[in-house]
């Protein structure tokens, strides 16, 4: 999204066909993922396999609220040594950081297009982020009758920011975040 986008601040939840209320997080259809510079000349991709969101629409943008916590032990490189030594306390330190945390602080955007601001936190330190969201839509679930909303947010952070700053020059300071998630409409 460019920064001449118009984002409206007095938008309602109708913006987006979504019913108010505490809508459940779906983990069987949502990932969240990054990739990080390795040596400067390439890419490492990975993800973490335990995340929980929840998403709580209110009657007002202003009164909507997403969260976010991923247990940082379940990153997986596709290389359980690699994976095992960035868990370890010289790199990631998992029992210092088990977890990374976003609360969202404002909501913004309309149609497909959004903008999630809100504060990133690893272990005892917290940055803002912002995400530029897309909203997938909303549909009906044939076989139990669910309404599922589905969204893909991106964003990028600097792990520097977070004291996270081990292995300069192998790894690149920063870490693209993506996230593809759906929550199930609350009855």
């Amino acid at each position: 999204m460019t920064n001449d986008a118009q984002i409206p601040t007095t938008a309602t939840p109708t913006a987006l066909p979504l019913t108010a209320g505490r809508w459940a997080f779906d983990p069987l259809h949502s990932s969240v993922g990054f990739t990080i510079r390795h040596l400067g000349i390439s890419k490492v991709r990975g993800r973490f396999n335990e995340l929980s969101a929840e998403l709580v629409v209110g009657e007002s943008l202003a009164d909507s609220s997403i969260t976010a916590t991923v247990a940082l032990a379940s990153i997986d490189t596709g290389n359980a040594d690699r994976d095992a030594h960035v868990r370890a306390a010289d790199l990631l330190d998992v029992e210092k950081r088990p977890t990374m945390t976003f609360r969202s602080t404002r909501i913004g955007g309309a149609g497909e297009e959004w903008t999630l601001e809100g504060d990133l936190t690893i272990g005892d330190v917290t940055r803002p982020i912002t995400f530029d969201v897309e909203f997938g839509g909303v549909v009906d679930v044939p076989v139990d009758g669910s309404r599922h909303a589905g969204f893909d947010a991106t964003g990028e952070f600097r792990r520097s920011d977070f004291g996270l700053d081990f292995a300069p020059g192998f790894l690149g300071d920063v870490i693209k975040v993506s996230l593809e998630v759906q929550f199930v409409e609350p009855q």
